[in-house]
């Protein structure tokens, strides 16, 4: 449980550094949310099958926004790249890929330019 609210803890934190733990237990709590809240929508009646999103899924996808980038520029850190690597996205997709695979690199081992390494624990 803890894993999965970290990132909401470091809603605005874009320095320092994350494990490719917490950004995939990040990613596939935000894909069963987007499914429960699918099926609300269309229960509710408020999915729009032009734009493939409802109103609920809508306010989630915002709410999620800034933490998920946070969340991607401290992955970037972890094996000491900038965080403007994360601009890669905006490139459509080869570079997403690319950047998924940068994501799921391993981190460095001990510490770096952005802090400490996240797996040993902090005394």
């Amino acid at each position: 449980m803890d894993l999965i609210l970290l990132p909401f803890r470091r809603y605005f934190e874009f320095s320092g550094r994350s494990r490719r733990l917490e950004f995939g237990v990040f990613i596939l709590f935000n894909i069963a949310m987007s499914v429960v809240l699918r099926a609300v929508d269309i229960q509710m009646g408020t999915f729009s099958i032009a734009s493939q999103m409802g109103f609920l899924g809508g306010l989630y996808g915002l709410f999620i926004m800034i933490p998920g980038i946070a969340l991607g520029v401290r992955r970037l850190h972890d094996f000491n790249a900038s965080g403007w690597w994360y601009l890669l996205v905006l490139i459509p997709l080869a570079n997403i890929a690319l950047f998924v695979f940068l994501l799921l690199k391993p981190g460095n081992n001990g510490g770096n330019r952005f802090g400490g390494n996240p797996k040993e624990p902090a005394f």
